[in-house]
């Protein structure tokens, strides 16, 4: 298994230095649903699919590879609240190596 350490700073402004898994094709979702660290049914409504935008978070440094943002995503983010020059979906940032020492904050709930 390789591991990768992505820091994500919650809700609450705490930050969690977590252990990501790049072998199990995850995206940076569900890691974040994976340790809890959004609150149950605030996070990934759609399962992913880049229709909505409850996995909304800011991309706190910029040397990593991301991937492009695709239609859907800049279509989403253009309807969501609170979005920042910064923002992306979580769902559709696969969990790579190349994310190694990622730092992101989870964007405010849009209730």
């Amino acid at each position: 298994m390789s591991d990768i350490k992505i820091t994500i700073i919650d809700r609450q402004g705490e930050a969690h230095t977590i252990d990501a898994p790049t072998d199990m094709n995850m995206n940076l979702m569900e890691v974040i649903r994976s340790y809890e660290l959004a609150e149950e049914g605030t996070i990934g409504i759609c399962g992913g699919m880049a229709m909505c935008a409850s996995c909304q978070c800011y991309i706190l440094n910029f040397e990593h590879m991301l991937p492009e943002k695709s239609i859907e995503e800049e279509d989403m983010l253009d309807q969501a609240f609170f979005v920042e020059d910064n923002s992306r979906l979580s769902c559709q940032i696969p969990i790579t190596e190349d994310l190694e020492g990622l730092e992101i904050r989870i964007a405010p709930a849009s209730e």
